[in-house]
Parts: C-alpha cells; sequence; structure tokens
C-alpha cells in the first residue's frame, strides 16, 4: 500500500517549521557566537516532534525530556557566549510544533510564523516596551486583565433586570472589547509618533472620547493663530469613531457588521480624503513666529494622560446598561421608531454606547435588522450634532466651520447609506 500526499504532508510542515526557527536564529547570531542550535538542529528536533507523535502520546513527552535535556546540556556550553535563552526556548518550540502538525500542521504552520515575527522583532518590542509605552499604559493594561480574566468570570451569564434584556456577563464583555480597542488604538498611536502633529494626537484622543478630542482641539486652535492643524486633529478623533465603530460592532454582532461596514467605510475614507485636502491647504499657510512652540505644546496637551481608567470604564458600563434599558422601553412602547428615538438620545453623549445597545438587542432577536441599522444610522447622526456644537463653541466660527465642512459631508453620506440600506431591508 503505498504512502499518500496526506501522510507526507504533516512530516513535511514539521521540516519546514524546524528549518524556519533555525533560519532565523542562525541569522540573528551572524556575528559567530556559538548557540545551542542552528538551522539543521531545529530541523530534526521538528521532525523529530513529528515522528514521536506518528506514533504515541507517550513518545512525545518522553520525547521532550530528552530534547528538554540537550538543551540544557547545550546552554551550559554556550551560555558564557549567549547568557539569553531564546534559541533553546525556540528549539523546544520546534520540537513541540513538529508533534502538533501530525494532527493539526495549519495550526502549527501559523504558530511557528508568529514565533518568527516575534523572533525578528527582538529590536522593536524591545523600543517598544521602554520607549512607547507608559507606566500609566501598563497600569491601565492590567486592570483590563483584571476586568477580563477576574471580574468577568464572577458575572451571571443569564437576562435579568426589566424585559429580560440585561445580561451582565455580555454587557461587560461589551465593555471588556471597548476598552480594549481604546487602548490598543491609543497606544499604536503613541507608537507611531503622537510628537509628530496634532493629527495624531488626535486620532489617539478620538479612541478615549472623540467628543472630548473636538472641544480640546478647539481650545487648542484659538492660541495657533487660525492654523488648520487644530481642525484636521479633530477630523482625526472623528476618523477614530468610524473605526472603533467597526470593531466593536463586529464583537458583539457580525451580522450588522455584515451590513454596516460598506457605509461606514465610506465615510471613512471620504473623511480621510477631506483630511489630506485639509492637511495640504494647511502646509501652505505662513507660519507665525511661536506656532512651532505653540504646536508643541498644545500636540502635547491634547493627548490624554492615559487610555481609560477605572471609573470612566464604570461610566462606560452604566451608560450601556441604561442605553439598552431606554432602547428596550422605547420599542416597547413606541414601536421600531422608539428604538430609534432611544439610540439618537443615547448617541449626543455617546454613539458607541448607543450602537452596541441597539446591537445587543438585534443579537438578542429583540429588534429586527433594518431597526438596528436606522438606530445606528440616529445615534451617529446625534453625535455628529454634539461635536459640531462643541467645535463652534470651543474653537470659535472659523474652527467650527472647518470642522463641519469636513466632517458633516463623511457623516451625512453615512447614515444616508445605511438608511438607504435599511429601507433596503
Amino acid at each position: 500500500m503505498g504512502v499518500t500526499t496526506d501522510e507526507v504532508l504533516p512530516f513535511v510542515v514539521a521540516l519546514a517549521i524546524g528549518l524556519l526557527l533555525g533560519f532565523e536564529r542562525e541569522r540573528h547570531h551572524r556575528d559567530g557566537v556559538h548557540q545551542t542550535a542552528g538551522s539543521r538542529t531545529m530541523a530534526l528536533l521538528g521532525l523529530t516532534g513529528a515522528i514521536a507523535a506518528s506514533i504515541d502520546t507517550a513518545v512525545v513527552v518522553a520525547g521532550l525530556v530528552v530534547v528538554g535535556l540537550l538543551v540544557a546540556l547545550g546552554y551550559r556550553r554556550t551560555s558564557v557566549d549567549d547568557p539569553g535563552t531564546t534559541t533553546e526556548i525556540a528549539a523546544i518550540a520546534a520540537y513541540l510544533l513538529g508533534a502538533l502538525a501530525i494532527e493539526r500542521s495549519g495550526l502549527a504552520a501559523g504558530i511557528a510564523i508568529a514565533a518568527v515575527v516575534v523572533l525578528a522583532s527582538k529590536e522593536r518590542l524591545h523600543a517598544f516596551a521602554r520607549d512607547v509605552v507608559t507606566d500609566a499604559e501598563v497600569e491601565d493594561a492590567l486592570k483590563l486583565l483584571v476586568m477580563a480574566f477576574v471580574v468577568l468570570p464572577l458575572l451571571p451569564a443569564r437576562h435579568l433586570g426589566p424585559y429580560g434584556v440585561l445580561d451582565p456577563r455580555r454587557i461587560w464583555q461589551l465593555v471588556i472589547a471597548l476598552t480594549a480597542i481604546s487602548w490598543v488604538g491609543y497606544v499604536a498611536t503613541r507608537a507611531l509618533g503622537a510628537k509628530r502633529g496634532l493629527a495624531l494626537a488626535g486620532l489617539a484622543g478620538g479612541f478615549v472620547s472623540a467628543s472630548a478630542a473636538t472641544a480640546s482641539m478647539g481650545r487648542l486652535s484659538r492660541t495657533l493663530h487660525g492654523r488648520s492643524e487644530p481642525a484636521v486633529g479633530a477630523q482625526f478623533a472623528s476618523l477614530a469613531t468610524y473605526v472603533e465603530l467597526l470593531a466593536i460592532v463586529g464583537v458583539a454582532d457580525r451580522e450588522v457588521l455584515a451590513h454596516i461596514w460598506p457605509a461606514v467605510a465610506a465615510g471613512a475614507v471620504s473623511l480621510l480624503a477631506v483630511i489630506v485636502a485639509t492637511d495640504r491647504r494647511g502646509r501652505r499657510t505662513p507660519d507665525v513666529p511661536g506656532d512651532a512652540q505653540r504646536e508643541s505644546e498644545a500636540t502635547a496637551a491634547a493627548v490624554p494622560e492615559r487610555p481609560f481608567a477605572l471609573r470612566p470604564v464604570l461610566v462606560l458600563a452604566a451608560v450601556l446598561t441604561g442605553a439598552l434599558l431606554l432602547a428596550r422601553w422605547a420599542a416597547d412602547v413606541f414601536g421600531a421608531s422608539g428604538a430609534t428615538i432611544a439610540a439618537g438620545a443615547a448617541g449626543l453623549a455617546d454613539a458607541h454606547a448607543a450602537s452596541l445597545a441597539v446591537v445587543t438587542l438585534h443579537a438578542q432577536g429583540e429588534l429586527p435588522m433594518a431597526t438596528c441599522v436606522i438606530a445606528i444610522a440616529a445615534a451617529l447622526g446625534t453625535n455628529t450634532v454634539t461635536k459640531c456644537v462643541l467645535a463652534y463653541v470651543a474653537g470659535g466660527r472659523s474652527f467650527g466651520t472647518r470642522f463641519l465642512v469636513g466632517v458633516v459631508p463623511s457623516f451625512a453620506l453615512t447614515i444616508a447609506w445605511l438608511a438607504t440600506s435599511a429601507a433596503a431591508m
């Protein structure tokens, strides 16, 4: 009986995994430093893991013990020249991934590629940990982990409260998702260099609160002699609204995401085009003495001190709970139009919480898709009104007009597209 391709393929994948890890380790040690395992050793370890897994699980365990001893002996020999243990851990990973390849070769290959990316990004990761992420952001990340792995398992997973629409665990999952997206977007923006200007500072602030970022940019515009940079920063904050909306709706209900993403993406692209045009016009504006210093100070002031803290998280949970109850009550009393009105009212404060509320109700079977999409459009509309009012109040007529001309057409396109899509359902 001949050997089939399906039988041979896992061994080929295991061998390739070992070679991939080995090549990366050898390139890292191109300076001639002795290392425990090179490309040939890694390839053989991957192949050995696959052979062991094809025999029996007990053989895999016994092989792991032997590999561990060999790696320890190798480290003892090379530790003087290279005290790190990355190569040794990579050797053990090659063996285990080779064993995994027998049953799940695709998963093993994916993990190996991710491992190589991590290994090859040594300098970038070290720079990110040391120079980009601040102590406050690390503290917030730890709080997020506590929220996800300590608080979440303690919450009941059942429908409670009026109308039975309050699922504490589900609500907390959405809060975690929203705060995690805010943290990742905030840190990623800072990693790109918020110090480069108010544009990235506005984007970073927008992931925390687009309305607050708009008001902040408006106040700063009064000190920069009518320059366009604060308006661009405020428009970037609204761009973050689009990105965050797609992310959180995707977490809450992918069916709704499939219906709204074209409209939201179109709005984001149109807003980005306006931002580019505004920025190009602004570059032709003559510099006023002292503006560079003021812009540097404004950039630092515009970036929030931290992406989130516990109090805003609890406020967000309360807002989301209130929006859920309000939307469900309005839908029960006034029908589909009531849920839309409730979402619009909640959107005055936070478009994301209002959108999450109606999406959650749709996921629970409480709202039809058309009503859900219309309610999201209403939340975006009223939130845009809030940001425009803040822009005029905080920044004056010139800043407010620049912001309105850039943002309103974009959101109008999205809202009209959403409304048309809902009408066609």
